[in-house]
């Protein structure tokens, strides 16, 4: 039987040995934890490449085609939508320091400010967007704007529901305050939005290892974790692969010093 140490350069392998070819697949450079507009007019570009590339299958481009889009409407519309929630710090201000809701017309109203218009704002842009605002009102105001947004974690977790997170959070970080199950059998999770697959299997997989944000890959209220059991026989590998997937700091440097 391999010992666990094996099996973790075993599983530490897999990335380093896959980072030549994933350079070639737009997404993967995406490891800001909040993406800022450069980053998706570049992606933008990379994306509509793709989708014209003989070097992929025309399921790839297809699936290129449609990201495009994805990304063409977030530019234009921004991230926030109705029921969103926006975590508020001004320094000094305690009628200010609070959480609120985005209402509709994509609206974020504050008290003695009035509405705050949100339609074409990213997140990363929230803060310097709010404060621009504020300054119409305060002197100098010192702001710290986060977006929360309300996902849904189903299947083989130990405390399956709503959790309302920061866009910051890796998707690792869901998926432990869920409470990964014994039998959860992460190679066939999937990501969903209104019954469409936006990330599963190896893909997703790999997301996890490169620590990306749930802003990176444009999670929104409402999409959902699903997470089936196991179909191996031995739960005990599912165990192990379960808890070395969470556990292993998932960064390159990490992964060359574990392999010393």
């Amino acid at each position: 039987m391999l010992s666990i140490r094996s099996t973790l350069v075993t599983l530490a392998l897999v990335p380093l040995l896959a980072v030549p070819l994933r350079a070639q697949i737009p997404g993967a450079e995406l490891t800001q934890v909040r993406v800022t507009r450069g980053a998706l007019d570049s992606l933008l570009v990379a994306y509509e490449q793709a989708a014209q590339s003989p070097a992929f299958s025309e399921e790839n481009r297809a699936l290129y085609r449609r990201r495009a889009d994805v990304v063409r409407t977030r530019l234009a519309n921004g991230d926030f939508q109705v029921g969103d929630r926006v975590m508020l710090q001004v320094v000094g201000e305690t009628l200010l320091t609070d959480t609120f809701t985005v209402e509709s017309g994509r609206m974020l109203r504050l008290p003695n400010v009035g509405q705050i218009p949100l339609a074409g704002v990213l997140r990363s842009e929230l803060t310097d967007h709010v404060t621009r605002h504020l300054m119409q009102f305060l002197r100098e105001p010192r702001v710290r704007a986060q977006a929360l947004i309300r996902v849904t974690v189903m299947g083989a977790v130990t405390q399956l529901g709503f959790y309302t997170v920061p866009v910051e959070m890796q998707v690792n970080d869901v998926l432990q305050a869920a409470g990964i199950a014994g039998n959860a059998d992460l190679t066939r999770m999937s990501i969903e939005r209104a019954g469409e697959v936006l990330y599963e299997g190896d893909e997703l997989l790999t997301i996890i290892t490169e620590g990306r944000t749930l802003d990176a890959l444009d999670i929104r209220a409402g999409d959902m974790f699903n997470i089936p059991p196991t179909r191996v026989r031995n739960p005990l590998s599912a165990v192990q692969t379960v808890s070395i997937l969470l556990s292993i700091p998932f960064s390159i440097a990490g992964l060359v010093a574990l392999l010393r």
